[in-house]
């Protein structure tokens, strides 16, 4: 190890401990939102317990892995029928046979447009309304720009792919009883997002891209795709919320460098469960948001460990969520109905 990797660790592992201690996640309450008795340490199982989910379905994406397959496992077992979603056959016929439960598998590439409007039409096809959309599929840290459709990569399947997945069930989703979509941002939202907001003159990512840049992007679309649906859902029961699921050690941070994740396997082994939630945990707050009955008409929240929170930066800018989405139209008009 050299000197600039040994200090550049050293530094990452103190911003990790810091993180517990005195980070800049908020622990100010938006006023009028229910305030649950969950927190850090709640599980999915925990914060669904008792619920009956029958006769509900729910989507999750990125249900193959990680949090996702917590999620789509939880719902499943209180009763709801999930539609597992996966980019492969082979991956998402093996979640939704290894769930116990009512499931069906569901194969689309959130970076692989016309995937997306394939397998929607398959959804929309069954008649049944989506009563629990989770948005979870992500990318995280690619070390180089990639770019899909001449768009940077994360933005393109974090953001995009999500987008055009609710324009395509939108109707689904409004005719539910009360429709919910769940969308999994992160603190990077704040804590890496640019100090403009989004890139809207440069969606290519190439005069400015960073990976935790890129990535902390990607993640304030995520919350303000709901913040923009919570106006267009306005004369309707349905929903959508964001949040911060926590740090969890999932393949979701498999293009981070080493030294970064040898910073963070310092910082789990010096402060534990101070700082990293198990999976059990890490899917709390997306069931929490997407089942409790307390936050039936609320919408447009931002969510940490399993409580609403005012986010910073321009986490619930109406502005800006309603330009990301008049430019997100713009983007994927040819992919959506």
């Amino acid at each position: 190890m050299n000197r600039r990797q040994f200090i550049a660790i050293s530094a990452a592992t103190a911003a990790s401990t810091a993180t517990v201690s005195c980070s800049g996640r908020s622990s100010e309450r938006p006023e009028g939102v229910p305030v649950g008795p969950f927190g850090h340490d709640s599980t999915a199982e925990e914060v669904s317990a008792g619920l009956d989910l029958t006769g509900k379905t729910a989507l999750v994406t990125g249900s193959n892995s990680g949090i996702g397959y917590e999620t789509a496992r939880v719902l499943a077992l209180r009763g709801a029928h999930v539609i597992c979603a996966a980019r492969t056959v082979e991956k998402a016929q093996t979640t939704s046979d290894s769930i116990a439960g009512d499931t069906s598998p569901s194969v689309f590439d959130l970076a692989d447009w016309g995937s997306i409007g394939d397998a929607a039409a398959i959804i929309r096809a069954t008649g049944k309304p989506i009563d629990i959309l989770v948005l979870n599929a992500g990318i995280m840290e690619l070390p180089d720009l990639q770019q899909v459709y001449g768009l940077e990569r994360q933005f393109v399947v974090n953001h995009l792919g999500h987008f055009i997945l609710v324009n395509q069930l939108f109707e689904q989703i409004i005719t539910a009883p009360q429709g919910r979509i769940v969308s999994v941002s992160s603190g990077a939202a704040t804590r890496l997002a640019p100090d403009l907001g989004i890139h809207f003159e440069d969606l290519s990512g190439e005069t400015w891209y960073d990976p935790g840049e890129a990535y902390g992007h990607s993640k304030l679309a995520n919350a303000l795709l709901c913040v923009e649906l919570t106006q267009r859902f306005k004369d309707t029961a349905a929903t959508a919320n964001s949040l911060r699921p926590g740090v969890i050690a999932t393949n979701l941070g498999r293009h981070m460098p080493r030294w970064k994740t040898l910073a963070l396997e310092i910082a789990f082994r010096t402060v534990g469960s101070l700082l990293i939630k198990n999976v059990g945990q890490g899917a709390a707050t997306s069931v929490y948001v997407g089942t409790a009955p307390a936050l039936a008409a609320t919408s447009g929240q931002f969510f940490d460990d399993c409580n609403p929170v005012i986010g910073g930066g321009y986490i619930h800018n109406k502005e800006m969520a309603t330009k990301l989405w008049t430019i997100s139209e713009e983007l994927t008009q040819n992919f959506l109905i």
